[in-house]
Formats: C-alpha cells, structure tokens, sequence
C-alpha cells in the first residue's frame, strides 16, 4: 500500500515549482550538477568534492509544510522522512548535516523533488601510470592503467541501479582513410571511457603513436584533472584501400559487354590499378587470380601502381594484399573483377556521305574486342581508296579530299578478336546520294583526281 501511494504520488506531481531551490553551504568547491534520464524520476545529481562540513538547504516557494526524506538502493518507496537535524527560518530549510550517497526527496505541498547527492571524495580516481603492449597484435591493442577508481553508483527512485560515468579522455593519433583525396591522414581521436578499467583493450592504431588519459570528468570540474601518458606504441597494424580506373572509353561504333561502371567490356583495355597503404605495411603485391577465391593466382606484381592492358577474352580478378615486417598482419583491397566480352565484327553495305551531315555519312564496322584490324577499300577496278587500322575509324567517302561518285565499293578486312577468333571479310559498299532538292543542286563536288573515279551521276 505504501508503494503504490509512493508511485501515485510521484506520476501526480513530479516535477518542483520554478522558484524552489536546493543548496550546499560550507563546501570549498563548486557543486557540479548532472541532469539524470528522465525515466530515473530524478531532477538532479549533485556531486559534491566532499560532503564533511556541508550542510544543504532547500527554499520553498509557499507556505505549505515541507518534509525532507532519504533513500538508499531500495528506492524512494522506502524513503525515511527526516525528523531530527532540521532547522527553518521563514522558507528556507537547512539539513544541518548531510548524508552522502543518498536519494533526497522533498516534499512541499503537492509538489515533489527527488534527487541525488554523491561525494566524490569517496570515489576519487588516482592515476600513476599508463603502459601500453607492444606485442605486434594486428587488431587489438591492451593498456594497462596504474591507478583506481570505484565505479560511482546512484539509485533512481524506483530502487534501479545506475552508474555515474567518469568520462576518461583517452586520446591517441590513427590514421584516417579520406577516399575523395585518395590519402590516409593522420587523425587526432579523443574518446571517452566511462569508467576506470586496469586494462583496456582497444582496436590498434595503423600508425605510431603514444595514448594519453585525462580525467576524469569531476576532477577536471574543479581543475584537478590528472594527466598520463603511455611509452611510445610502434603498430603491427595494416590497412589498405585500392583504386581500380579504366582508361578506355567505348567509340560510337564499339559494342559494350559489361555493365555500365563496371570493369572490361570490349577489348583492348587498359586498366590502372593503385594501391595505397598504411605506415606498417612493407610487403605488397597485386594479385590475378581466375577465381574469386585467389585459389588459382596467376600474376603477382610487386608494386603499389600496375597498369594492365587486357586483350583477351575472359574474367579475371584483381586484389591487392599488404603485410607488416614479419608478414604477421595482412590487410586485403577489395576484388576487382575484369569481364572482357567475346569479339565480334559485322559491316554496313550501304551508306549516303555528303547528303545529310552528320547522318549515315561515314562508313564504319560495328564491332567489339578487336584487338588486331586492318581494312582496305577499293573501286570497282580493284584501286585502292583508303586503308586502316583502328576499327573506331572510317571511310568519309572522300578520295584525295574530294567526295567519290555514288556507286559501288568494296571492303577487305583482316581482324583478330579477343578470344582468337580470325576475321577475314569481303563485300560491297553501296554508295547513295541524292540532289539537295531545296536548292536544286548537287551534293557537293566529285572527285575527278582518281582515273578510276566513277563519273557523277546526273
């Protein structure tokens, strides 16, 4: 029954009037004031640096008779009212004498006010050293604190236990991975540990450095903060990011065999690969396997920058590994997966230069993953026209600068694909022009340098 009037009591009127006020009078130092969760049912934790010789007074707002009660860890349910140790003058009560680590709550009218009062001179950390494990551990790095300190506990008013968080600094340098930059960095990182440990074991660093503690936080509040700091950490820990950039752009006439974005597609190909490592690494390769497993590597490269040209037909995957001075940590890139498509060639008969620009007025192969290509062009008396070796290329309808008559032309064409397939084709290229009809002339001039030269058709 007297839990239940307790906790009706409290949902009813929690929260003290704005005017209402607890103090602590004779103490040399600052109250340091903590606002808990809301769900503790707690306004505030003092902490005090010592609570002998400190009294604490509360100022009412009205003149409603005031009770002040005390709780340990069974919560405010079984609070004690204070019957001795009390004096009033007026609105304010002093509580002549203070006992620390306690819940309080006040109880003034219908208004209630719970908190807090801890002394920290109970719980006062003491720090004479820091030591760190060089032990060349790839992942983990141990620090061994000299020192103690009691973890700070307090009590909602429902009897919950709850710890006061010391709010160690602990701060170090590590290396930091900046991917718009392509560079790692080194990073100043301070985190906060919450309370103290004799050891604490911590994800290693990638590069050297020392750890510093400082605190904690209540020290630091009345500016007795203790600082300390390790010998010198020399890491064993790797990392490594890598880049992977394709050269190659497709041409207008270049058929694609991979996914946009992704790596291949029609060959040849040309591919850098970077890598970029960590302080501790010493050893590095790249590594080409044709499995995703690396079970079957058949290139290693001993270098941070390989570029790659990719001729043949076929899947093969990339990864770059980096390893410390005994190979004792390893640290692996991402896989890079390199598709190159299978080949093929085909070739237009018919093509119009001359009559619409920038419409079907060059004549090209359509192809993918040729990697060898020779073409020659003829009349129809078997003289050549033009000849070359790059299948992005084409033929303009041009002989010596000057457009050829309309008729028909023959290719021949020796290529070789990515998967060793041979090409060897011949045909006909049909030549169709027509009169610019919104200004009744002809398409332009016709070649009349070339003997062989078919004459313009009227």
């Amino acid at each position: 029954m007297r839990l239940r009037y307790f906790y009706t009591a409290l949902a009813a009127a929690l929260a003290m009037t704005a005017g209402a006020q607890v103090a602590f009078v004779g103490n040399g130092h600052d109250v340091m004031e903590i606002e808990p969760d809301i769900n503790t049912g707690l306004k505030k934790i003092f902490v005090l640096h010592e609570t002998d010789g400190v009294s604490m007074t509360y100022t009412a707002t009205t003149e409603n008779p005031v009770t002040i009660s005390v709780y340990g860890d069974m919560g405010g349910g079984y609070a004690q009212p204070i019957e001795e140790g009390i004096t009033v003058d007026g609105l304010v009560y002093t509580l002549n004498e203070i006992t620390p680590d306690r819940g309080y709550i006040i109880d003034e009218g219908t208004t209630r006010y719970c908190f807090w009062v801890t002394d920290y001179s109970h719980y006062r950390m003491t720090l004479d050293g820091v030591s760190v494990d060089n032990d060349g551990d790839c992942s983990t790095v141990t620090l061994h604190l000299d020192g103690e300190g009691h973890e700070i506990n307090y009590y909602t008013v429902t009897g919950a236990k709850r710890i006061l968080s010391r709010d160690i600094e602990l701060s170090y340098y590590n290396l930091e991975w900046k991917g718009d930059t392509l560079q790692w960095q080194q990073k100043h990182v301070t985190e906060l540990e919450e309370n103290f440990k004799p050891t604490i074991v911590m994800p290693a660093p990638t590069c050297n450095t020392t750890f510093t503690l400082a605190g904690d936080r209540f020290m630091a509040f009345w500016d007795e903060k203790v600082t300390r700091e390790s010998n010198n950490y020399v890491t064993a820990a790797v990392d490594a990011r890598a880049k992977a950039t394709q050269d190659s752009e497709l041409s207008d006439n270049e058929k694609s065999s991979g996914a946009e974005g992704s790596l291949g597609g029609s060959a040849p190909v040309h591919i850098t690969f970077e890598a970029f490592c960590t302080d501790a690494v010493v050893h590095y390769e790249w590594q080409m396997a044709t499995d995703p497993d690396f079970n079957d590597i058949q290139l290693r490269l001993n270098q941070l920058v390989v570029e790659q040209d990719f001729n043949e037909a076929g899947v093969t995957y990339w990864r770059f590994i980096g390893s410390n001075g005994d190979g004792s940590c390893e640290a692996y890139s991402e896989t890079f997966t390199v598709d190159i498509g299978v080949s093929e060639l085909t070739c237009p008969n018919v093509f119009s230069p001359g009559t619409s620009e920038g419409v079907n007025d060059v004549w090209k192969v359509s192809y993918r993953s040729i990697v060898d290509f020779h073409c020659w062009i003829f009349n129809r008396w078997g003289n050549k026209i033009i000849e070359f070796t790059d299948p992005s290329e084409g033929w303009d309808g041009r002989y010596h600068g000057k457009l050829v008559g309309p008729g028909v032309y023959y290719y021949v064409i020796q290529a070789r694909g990515s998967d060793g397939k041979n090409y060897k084709l011949s045909g006909d290229i049909n030549i169709i022009r027509y009169r610019d009809r919104s200004s009744g002339g002809s398409t332009g001039p016709i070649n009349t340098d070339d003997p062989f030269s078919p004459e313009p058709e009227e």
